[in-house]
């Protein structure tokens, strides 16, 4: 088994895209960067979650991802319906399934998050499960934010999250700022 891949052009720059093929598959990864630039990363966590290292080249695995993709970076979707096949510890699983409740446009703070998976003292394993997340955007993880309001990491900078933010219209006071 490998993992299918292909690379899109978008306006926070190139982004890889991961699919398992297999029975249970779906999306499993995006990546901010060529293929080229981030395949030792990519092969070193696919060996880890699904026990390979092989990634093909498979535009036609990766053309619904994609299209939606390129949907959202055109403002024509909101929301994405892809199979994901998101591997992680029960924990990451429940805070990456709560992410995706988060409404376009809006933020959550990591606090509103353990709050709602049913944790409320676990703010930091919510940031670290956050941080871990396999497929931003899709699971947008890039709308959680400090409780004060502030801008705080974000896996492919914190430029990037704020475009993310503002690309989907939240005007939030000092999030942004």
């Amino acid at each position: 088994m490998a993992i299918r891949y292909d690379e899109i052009d978008s306006p926070i720059g190139v982004l890889t895209l991961g699919w398992n093929a297999g029975p249970q598959g779906g999306l499993c990864q995006i990546e901010f960067g060529a293929f080229a630039d981030v395949e030792p990363k990519l092969r070193a966590w696919s060996e880890q979650r699904f026990g390979t290292g092989d990634w093909v080249r498979d535009p036609g695995a990766l053309s619904e991802a994609v299209e939606q993709l390129q949907a959202y970076f055109a403002g024509a979707r909101r929301t994405f319906d892809l199979s994901l096949d998101l591997r992680g510890t029960p924990f990451q699983i429940q805070v990456w399934k709560a992410l995706t409740d988060i409404p376009f446009g809006e933020v959550w703070s990591y606090k509103d998050v353990a709050v709602r998976i049913g944790s409320p003292k676990a703010v930091r394993a919510v940031g670290g499960a956050n941080n871990r997340n396999p497929v931003p955007i899709v699971v947008p993880c890039h709308r959680v934010i400090g409780a004060s309001g502030a801008m705080v990491g974000y896996g492919g900078g914190l430029h990037i999250k704020t475009f993310l933010l503002q690309h989907e219209g939240f005007s939030g006071k000092g999030a942004l700022a």
